[in-house]
């Protein structure tokens, strides 16, 4: 399945970008949307508008915009450890996307930690 994502700005990496599209996503970045240095609701509200996943390192605030209102494409958060070998890397990032669209989960409305997905 193909997902139509938003790449917030924090996550924008090209080799990350490039993986998505390879595994066939539709992806815009923040850059490419014109929201660099945009507010996070801004970011969030483009999203809705576009019918777009939003993908974020930036987990508390769009936590905390997902609980303000949670009528959205869906929030695809990833966690940062302070230890970064920990971290996920760009090809789990891809694998735990897959991972969730083959066990069927609905994106829209949902704050999804993709760490959670890393198997």
């Amino acid at each position: 399945m193909s997902l139509q994502l938003l790449i917030d700005e924090d996550s924008q990496a090209k080799p990350l970008v490039s993986l998505l599209r390879k595994s066939g996503h539709d992806v815009e970045t923040a850059n490419e949307a014109g929201l660099s240095g945009k507010e996070d609701f801004l970011v969030l509200d483009y999203a809705r508008v576009k019918n777009r996943i939003l993908l974020t390192q930036n987990c508390d605030d769009f936590e905390a915009l997902h609980q303000a209102n949670s009528e959205h494409p869906g929030i695809l958060a990833v966690y940062q450890n302070n230890d970064r070998s920990k971290n996920m890397s760009r090809k789990e990032l891809v694998k735990a996307i897959a991972n969730i669209e083959t066990a069927g989960i609905t994106f829209a409305n949902q704050f999804i930690s993709l760490n959670q997905w890393n198997y």
